[in-house]
């Protein structure tokens, strides 16, 4: 299966059993997951990780920082919801 095809159903909630924490979001295009930090600069320095992993695998998420919390989603949106980008990218950011 290429990367870039969307995932069916059937086949997306068996990779979001490979994931820990990861939530499908209600548009059922996006999945998410809130890191939390012991400091703000923890989770800076969590942010620039997935900054350079993002870059490596070009393929980036969106980054909400809250003080502590860090709130990661994902979508591949040229292709219209979620591909394996998207399950490798979560995979390498829990890493």
């Amino acid at each position: 299966m290429p990367k870039h095809e969307l995932l069916h159903e059937q086949e997306l909630q068996a990779r979001l059993g490979e994931l820990q924490g990861w939530k499908l979001e209600e548009d059922g295009r996006t999945i998410a997951k809130k890191y939390m930090f012991p400091s703000f600069p923890e989770a800076i320095a969590f942010v620039n990780k997935v900054a350079s992993i993002a870059e490596a695998q070009v393929h980036h998420p969106f980054i909400s920082v809250d003080y502590r919390k860090v709130t990661l989603r994902l979508t591949t949106w040229h292709s219209g919801g979620l591909t394996l980008l998207d399950i490798e990218a979560a995979k390498a950011y829990d890493t």
